[in-house]
This record gives structure tokens, sequence and C-alpha cells, in this order.
């Protein structure tokens, strides 16, 4: 620098020079703007941040921590011991709640230390997390993120910001979302308890596996309660939170093992454990992943997944009941069932329903061939983008019409039904002009085993459903075909003791001694009434004979005389909703007021469970039970939403005509036509039942302790096979043995409860009337009645006198096979009993009358058989006949044709 005279005055010059001021006071002023505007924006930014934040405050809910739960549970299911058998799960419902003192704390611990190890410190937020959060960010250039939520974030997150998932890259609402979260956090944690916060965050996260909440975790990874976890298992289940998907410990054990282990090394580094307790944690970290297996192939082996066709009935009725009886809506009360938390305590005995599933899977009660009903249907896809749809209809008909008329479905092998798929596939393949590749068709099918059954067992104390079973085979899913509770089939003659005797002897007058003639007989509409058997006809018989011997047409003719409206105002009482007085189906009208009712003749059929609560009935003394199966729903609060612990009644029958029909169809297991379900000594009464073409075979029976129906036929309406190779009519009552006679075991032998108002009399069985003695001898029985009902009139069909021995009919002037003797005389109904009849002799009430018709009620060895040129060929022919039966008849008249040898002296 020059320090001279002329440099001085050159720099005296250049600071005094007016261009270089007005440059500096510029730059001097731009600078003043602009940290003037600087402070404005900061100020403004700052007022703006803090304006959008108060905003975004105010806008959050004010929430306590009662509203800070899961809002939906899985309704649990009790048999009638308590203990847990079943659950009805909706969508993010698979949730158990448990309290603070159900959880270990080793598994609370484990999730602090996996999750927010600082949780007992922070004030819901943790500074220290988002630092390192935001460290590890910036270092990785973003790569890499760690998770900075606490608990209490995460808890929010999953119950009050549950769209968050919804985000994407929206930062607007991601931001706000963050900050409603921090607030609300810091909110609840100034009100709460921090073991309160983790319980409520226990309860609700996901775990995989479709659980919500350690319970739920619990029991699917392990089949325990939580309450049992051992230290390694708190572990996996705490690790699998932060990506239920990529920790499950069922699907990827090796990556769960990983942050497992990181779990006890934290839980050892916070003190939560000590070193021994790492140590044995850490030794059985092998072992744990092998019990979720095996756990996993237990559940898979039970097919609880599929739930029980009980558990299935159960949720129906409950549904039902909610909507019918508690005031809920449909959707109001399916949502509550499904995901409201409910407690159902059933009426399930496990141990009778366990003992049902292995008689339905026990080969040995069916016959040696089973065969397979497919259920199959066809989508192809065309070349144009057009489809063309199949069903298992259009397949029966090509089989019916190019294969086999008979065609029903019905397969002896699946693999035989497999050829028959592939063969009707090729078969519309071609002629839609596909190529036959997988590709171009969809199919669906299902094979059943056939013949099908199902089961109901009721207490008839309480009408409780103590056991099911809707069907055999592999269930596949909820809510399935149940064929207990859903499906209707013709009752064939377990209706006879319901339809016809039940009334007729509670309200018609009619005793067990009451006689009918079991000889032909038509419908109103000409059509002949068939009887089971192929033997002819049985002639006199009483009320009582006819139920042990389930005879069609004195059912039948018996209901005509009651009046079948009288019939079935009966089974309405009775409690079956499957029958009509009159309905209109596809323009006709259908009623079930009508004779063949005696017969199960029904526009639908009954329900397995309700022909077993009408049984039931009379088994409880004529009172009837609706069938229930629950006693209690009660809501996750213990309030009681549905009560059948007093289950409603209503009488159907006397007490005595209860017990009169007991003692008839004891004689159907004794001697009658239900003997093969007989076991122990144990006291048993029932009735067969059987419909026409065998479609359908029941029998529905019990004991003092029990009511069970058993049903067995095929889905599609094939005739069961009554051959002794292969015998499918005996299915229904080789299973009702099986199962009764297990459910019987330990229980003491003891006989029916017999009412007041019982009272025993002598009658003579051909005429239902008191016996006169020397002619009724050889028919005299001590039958039961209702007092005040015994007869009071004297037999008037026995005879006393000549009778024909090959007609077994009072003999004419001019027979000669006579012998003196006693022998009932033919019956004469009502002219409306017998088709054809000309002569009526009936009582003033209607009723059957008896008489002895001087005529047509005495042999055939009259004047006009003497007139036939070959009468004497003919009396040969009989004498023979006679000869080779060697019939007693023939015997009396032999003997009192020989001379007598004088008396000896």
């Amino acid at each position: 620098m020059n320090y001279g005279k002329n440099g001085i005055r050159t720099r005296q010059k250049s600071l005094s020079a007016k261009y270089p001021k007005w440059i500096r006071k510029l730059v001097l002023t731009c600078v003043r703007v602009f940290l003037a505007a600087f402070v404005v924006v900061v100020v403004c930014g700052a007022a703006a941040g803090i304006g959008i934040f108060q905003g975004i405050i105010a806008s959050t809910e004010t929430r306590n921590l009662d509203d800070i739960a899961p809002s939906g549970q899985s309704t649990l299911i009790y048999d009638s011991e308590g203990n847990e058998i079943d659950k009805y799960v909706s969508t993010d419902s698979n949730r158990i709640i448990v309290t603070m003192e159900e959880i270990p704390a080793n598994l609370a611990h484990a999730f602090v230390a996996i999750e927010d190890e600082r949780f007992y410190e922070h004030n819901g937020i943790d500074i220290k997390g988002m630092i390192r959060s935001g460290y590890q960010f910036i270092i990785t250039g973003g790569e890499e993120t760690q998770g900075a939520s606490t608990i209490t974030q995460q808890l929010l997150k999953n119950i009050i910001f549950t769209d968050w998932t919804s985000e994407g890259d929206n930062l607007i609402k991601k931001v706000k979302r963050k900050l409603q979260e921090q607030y609300m956090a810091l909110e609840i944690t100034k009100l709460t308890e921090k073991d309160d916060i983790l319980c409520r965050y226990m309860n609700t996260i996901n775990l995989g596996q479709n659980t919500l909440g350690v319970q739920s975790a619990s029991l699917r990874y392990f089949g325990k309660n939580c309450s049992q976890l051992t230290l390694s298992e708190c572990a996996v289940i705490a690790s699998t939170t932060q990506n239920p998907t990529a920790y499950n410990p069922l699907r990827n054990p090796d990556k769960n093992v990983i942050r497992s282990k990181k779990c006890l090394s934290k839980m050892l580094e916070l003190a939560f454990i000590t070193q021994a307790e790492y140590d044995v944690a850490m030794a059985d970290m092998d072992d744990v992943y092998t019990r979720i297996q095996q756990n996993d192939n237990n559940i898979t082996e039970t097919n609880s997944e599929a739930g029980s066709f009980f558990s299935d009935a159960l949720q129906k009725q409950v549904l039902q009941d909610m909507i019918n009886d508690a005031g809920y809506t449909e959707s109001a009360a399916y949502t509550k069932l499904l995901s409201g938390g409910l407690r159902i305590y059933s009426t399930m005995d496990s141990k009778i329903q366990n003992l049902l599933d292995e008689e339905a899977a026990n080969p040995d009660n069916y016959p040696n061939t089973t065969f397979w009903y497919l259920d199959y249907a066809l989508t192809i896809y065309k070349a144009d983008g057009s489809t063309v749809n199949y069903s298992k209809e259009n397949m029966r008909t090509y089989f019916k019409e190019n294969v086999n008329k008979n065609f029903n479905l019905i397969f002896s092998s699946q693999d035989e039904a497999y050829e028959a798929i592939a063969l009707f596939r090729q078969v519309v393949m071609d002629e839609n002009g596909v190529e036959n590749i997988e590709d171009n068709y969809v199919e669906a099918f299902n094979m059943t085993a056939q013949p099908q059954i199902s089961i109901t067992v009721i207490d008839q104390s309480t009408g409780y459903v103590v056991a099911l079973i809707g069907g055999r085979g592999t269930k596949e899913g909820r809510l399935t075909l149940n064929r207990a509770t859903d499906t209707v089939r013709s009752p064939g003659s377990t209706f006879k003791v319901l339809a016809s005797f039940a009334p007729a002897l509670d309200s018609a007058g009619l005793t067990l001694a009451n006689v009918y003639i079991d000889a032909p007989f038509s419908y109103e509409d000409g059509r002949p009434v068939k009887n089971w058997y192929n033997t002819g006809y049985k002639g006199i018989c009483t009320i009582r004979y006819a139920i042990e011997q389930s005879l069609n047409i004195v059912a039948v003719k018996n209901l005509t005389v009651i009046t079948p409206q009288l019939g079935y105002d009966y089974l309405v009482n009775f409690g079956f909703t499957t029958i009509t007085a009159g309905e209109t189906i596809n323009g006709k009208v259908y009623s079930d007021v009508i004779q063949s009712l005696a017969l199960g003749g029904t526009t639908r059929g009954v329900k397995n469970v309700e022909l077993c609560a009408a049984y039931a009935t009379i088994a409880n003394g004529g009172v009837y039970c609706e069938p229930k199966l629950y006693t209690k729903v009660v809501g996750p609060d213990g309030t009681v939403i549905l009560d059948n612990t007093t289950p409603e009644t209503r009488q159907v029958l006397k007490a005595t005509t209860a017990y009169l029909l007991t003692d008839a169809m004891v004689d159907v297991v004794t001697r009658g036509t239900g003997g093969s379900v007989r076991f122990n000594d144990m006291a048993i009464a029932g009735k067969t039942g059987t419909t026409t073409d065998n479609w359908d075979v029941w029998f529905a029976g019990f004991t003092p302790y029990y009511t069970c129906a058993t049903w067995a036929g095929y889905d599609n309406n094939v005739s069961l096979s009554s051959s002794t190779a292969n015998k499918e009519t005996d299915i229904a009552k080789v299973m009702w043995k099986a199962v009764m006679s297990r459910i019987h075991e330990g229980l003491p032998n003891q006989s029916f409860p017999r009412p007041t108002g019982i009272v025993t009399g002598s009658v003579c069985t051909k005429s239902g009337k008191l016996p006169v003695a020397g002619l009724c001898d050889d028919s005299v029985t001590t039958e039961y009645f209702a007092e005040g009902t015994q007869p009071t009139e004297s037999c008037d069909v026995h005879y006393s006198g000549p009778i024909c021995a090959y007609d077994h009919l009072p003999a004419s002037d001019l027979c000669e096979f006579v012998y003196n003797g006693v022998s009932p005389l033919p019956l004469v109904e009502d002219a409306s009993l017998i088709s054809g009849s000309t002569t009526v002799y009936t009582n003033p009430d209607g009723t059957i009358s008896h008489s002895v018709p001087p005529t047509t009620n005495r042999c055939q060895h009259d004047e006009s058989f003497y007139a036939n040129p070959d009468y004497e060929a003919i009396l040969i022919q009989q004498r023979w006949e006679m000869e080779q039966g060697n019939t007693p008849e023939w015997q009396a008249h032999q003997a009192q044709m020989q001379p007598q040898e004088p008396p000896v002296e």
C-alpha cells in the first residue's frame, strides 16, 4: 500500500466518492430488507405451524382409556360342564380378552423388551427412540428405518387410527396422523397406569394366523392359555408383532427365532429375567417350534376350523333367538354373535357328543359297501369369450340317455366317479368345440359317502339337546348341510304313534285294548293301503298290537275314525314346524290333513331334531319342551342376553296317555319291529319308521334318561338295500343301539315311572271288551288303562258251539268238518272303514261295533256249496289240506268224530 502524499490523497478521494457510497447503502438496505423478510417469514411460518398444529390438536377427539379398547372379540362356546369347545369369529374379531392378572409377567416384559424398552420411563412418546430412528434414516440415506412408535402409540394406531394403512405416500396425512397419535399418547399416559395400557395393547395386536391378542395367539400356537406360557414361548409370541406375516412362528420359524433370541437378550439386558432363566429359554428354542407344529397338526386332525354340526346348529338357534326374543335386528344380531365377545353356554354333553362322533365314524355300523354321491358343476370357456355352464342335472340327463337309464349320481367308488366326470367333461368339450385342457374349463365337485345318517339325543326332562350328528364323513367347513336340524325327510311309521294313536288315546276315547281288523282297506281316493309285510293280513288286532307290529292299515283306519284334522293338530302341538294344513306350491294346493298322515305322508317331511323332541314329549310324561342347544347367552360385561335355564313347556298329552304309549312302545322293542335295539336290561321304548321304497329308515326311542332319534337314507332318495349282504335298512337301528348303549354305560337300569291314574284290567283281545268265562279263555290279557276308560261291556265276539274246522266259522247245518268249541267271530266294522261293505254295524257314536250276522258269518258248507257238482272233489281237497296242516281245529274234529268208549265201572 502507498503511504505517500499522493497515495493518501487518492485514498481520501475514493472514500469521499458518491457512487461507492450509494452502492454500499443499497447493499446494506437489501441486507436489512432480507433480514426483515426472513424474520417475517420465520414468524409467519412458526405462527402457521403453530396454528396448523393447534388445528390438528383441536380436531383430535378427546379419548379416555375406556375408549381405547378393541371393537371385536371372539364369541366363546362352552359345553354343559363349562369347558370351551368352540368359538365364532368374524373378520378382525379373533380375539379373547384377558386381564393383566391372566398375563404372565414374562409375556408383558417380552413385548416391552422387543417393542418399547423405555415404556415404563417415557410419557407416551420416546424422544430417544425418535432421535435414534432419525439418525439411522440419515446415515443410511433413507434405506433403513427403525420404528420409533411406543406401545401407547401402537395401541392408538390399531384402535383409533385404523386407516393408517391407506395413507400411502400422502405426507400430509401421515404428519397429521402422527401428530394426533403423539398428542393422544401424551394425554392418555397422564391419566393411565402403564399396565393398563400394556394390557390393552396385548389384547389388541395382530399376532399372525388370524389371531388378535395374546390369548388367541397362545391357543392357536401352543394350545393353551397365555397364563401357562413358558419364557421361550412368550418371546416367540412377542417377536411376531412387528410383522405378523414375516415373523409368523408357524410359517417362518427361521425368521421368528432370530427375533425371539434378540427379545430374550434384551430382556436379560433390562434385568427382566436372570441369566439362568435366559439360558433355559435359549436351550428351548429348537423345541418350541416343534411344539407349535404339533399343535397345528392337532388342529388340522380335529378339523376344528370346520366346527361341528352341534356348533353350527347352535349358531343358527342363538341368532334366531336374538332376533325373536332379544329384539336385535338381523344385522345387529349377526354382528353381535360373531364379534361381540359373547359367552354361550351350550347344552352339549361333550362325553356323549364324542361317542356320537366315534360311532358315526365307525365302519362297523354300516354295511361293507360305501357308495358316493356326486355333486358336480362345470364351466367351459369358449374361444369367443363366452361361457357355458353345466350342472349335475345335466350330467345325470346325459348318462341316463346315453349310458345307463338308472344313473343317479351314485357311484360304488370315487375312482368310478372320477371316470364319469372325465367322460362327461370330454363330451361337452367336444360339443362346444373346445380343447380339453385346464385353461379352458373350471369344475367343482364334492363326493359324499352314502347312505347318510343323522342323530339327535335329548334330555327329555329339560328339552336340552345334549349331542347331535348331521352326517357321516369329514365335515368340510362351517355351516355345511346339517341333516339333523336342516333337512326334512319323511318320518314314515314313526308318525303312527304321534299322528294316529296318541290323539286316539288322549282325546278320542280309545284305549290300547280297542280293536280294528287288519284287512284290505283303501284311502278315500280308492288307493289301497299297503302293509309293510307280504304275508296277508293279521285280522283282529288291538291298538297295542298295531303299535308293536307297526300295522299300516290299522293306523290309517284309526286316523280315519278320529279324523286327520285331530291328528294334524296334535302334530302341531308336538312341535313340528314343517307340516302344512294347506299351501300352494307351483299352483297346486298341498295339505297334510289327510289319511296318509298316519304313515308319515307329509308335503315336505320333518326334521330329525323335531321328531326327537316329539318322542321326548312322551318320555317326559306328555310335557313338550322346545329343543334348545344352549342354557344361557351372556355379553362380555356379564349381562344375560338369552336365558333357557327354565325352559318353556306345554302339556301335549295327559301323563296317563304318555305312559300307555310308552308301555306299548316297550313291546315294539321286546317283541316287535324294534327288537334289535335292545341292550343290557335297560328299559327302552321306541318306534321304527320305514318309508315307501325304503328311502328313509328311522328309529325314535327313549329310556328313563335320554331320547334319541336316528335316521339313515340317501341324500338323493335312492332306495336303501334290504338284502342280507348289504342291509342298509338296518342302519338306523344299528346306530341307535350303538350310541345309546354307550351313553347308558354305568347308569342303573330302572323302569319307566307310572303316573297316578293308571289302572289294570282283564280284556278279551278279540273284542277289546270284558272277557266271558269259558268263551274268551284263550284271548284274555291284562291291559293298562287310564282310570275311567276301562271297558264295561262284555265280549260279543267269541262263539261257542259247532265250528267248521276248515273255515274256523260257525258251522253250517250241512258241514262235515264240525267240532264243538269256542271261536272268535269275524268282525264287521263301520262301512267307512271297509271298502265295498254293504252291511253297517256301528255304535251310536260312530265307533266300531261287532255283530254276528245270521248267514255271512257261517262256514261255506251250506246248501249252495253242495249244489256245486264238484263239491266232493272240493271236500277231498279241503280234507287233505287239513290233514297236512294237522291244525288244532282238525284234531278236535277228528277226536269228536271217534266213537266214545263206554265208561269203565
